[in-house]
């Protein structure tokens, strides 16, 4: 780490913070855990799904805890966990008669059973639990090559999926009835994406950790939708918004003492005061 804080050069502040292969690698998944939880977030804060957005969030600390205890890959218990509570709630979810009723009590019963499945797993194993601990705020910064690798993976396909499912999604996410009354799967259509998302969760734990996972899911999101009411700039606003969040807080957090997770999460909170405050002024 340096021994002082960043200088008036940016030049020479940027390679300083570029000089070692643990930060590049965290520079890189951290672009493209941004990127795609961009793109996710502005949905799940158009579609109202943010109580969904956090139960798989949680929902990775017992797969995690389940990798450790089985002496596999956490993020491969993390990814199955996440993927299995996403085909739960899109299976028994939203229905377009019922609102969000039924979603609301699917993912509760879930979050619940979850969280008792993750105490049940730290209780047996014997081991240190760092590794389980790691996941809930995050270890951007112990980023492996394999990792990158593997987010590179996750983050092309759930681009590949947003992109093919994008503008039938935001039909269905807008108005459902009518959406379902054209022809639109509805219910596909959520069962598809709550399934990128889950993966955008495993993946944005790397960063923030399951305990703050909405710095990247909903805040960029929730901003741009509060700047923009058109969808093609309220995406690329969301994304510009969680990449910047991201760099920011891999430097401020270089330069200083203090984690990642508190630098992100600021600037996320910070960005969303400041556009309600100013919506409001201008009101």
């Amino acid at each position: 780490m340096p021994e002082q804080g960043p200088s008036w050069d940016v030049l020479a502040d940027l390679q300083l913070l570029l000089q070692f292969h643990f930060m590049q690698n965290a520079y890189m998944a951290g672009t493209l855990v941004a990127l795609l939880a961009g793109v996710a977030g502005y949905f799940v804060v158009l579609r109202g799904q943010s109580f969904a957005a956090h139960t798989l969030s949680q929902v990775g600390f017992p797969g995690a805890a389940a990798g450790v205890l089985l002496h596999v890959s956490p993020v491969l218990g993390l990814i199955a966990f996440c993927v299995a509570a996403a085909l739960g709630i899109g299976w028994r979810g939203r229905d377009v008669e019922a609102g969000n009723r039924a979603e609301a009590a699917t993912v509760g019963s879930i979050l619940a059973f979850s969280l008792g499945l993750g105490l049940l797993f730290f209780r047996l194993y014997a081991g240190s639990a760092q590794g389980i601990y790691a996941f809930l705020f995050g270890s951007i910064l112990g980023i492996a090559d394999r990792d990158v690798q593997v987010t590179l993976a996750v983050a092309v396909a759930g681009f590949a999926v947003l992109a093919w499912m994008g503008r039938p999604l935001i039909f269905a996410s807008v108005d459902p009835d009518v959406a379902e009354a054209r022809g639109v799967p509805v219910r596909a259509l959520s069962i598809g994406f709550l399934v990128v998302l889950a993966l955008t969760v495993a993946i944005t734990v790397q960063i923030v950790g399951t305990l703050l996972i909405f710095a990247l899911l909903v805040a960029p999101g929730a901003t741009a939708l509060q700047l923009t009411a058109r969808p093609a700039v309220g995406l690329l606003t969301s994304v510009v918004l969680s990449v910047a969040f991201t760099w920011g807080g891999l430097a401020l957090a270089y330069f200083s003492a203090f984690p990642v997770g508190f630098f992100i999460t600021s600037l996320a909170f910070g960005a969303y005061v400041a556009t309600r405050g100013l919506r409001f002024a201008r009101a």
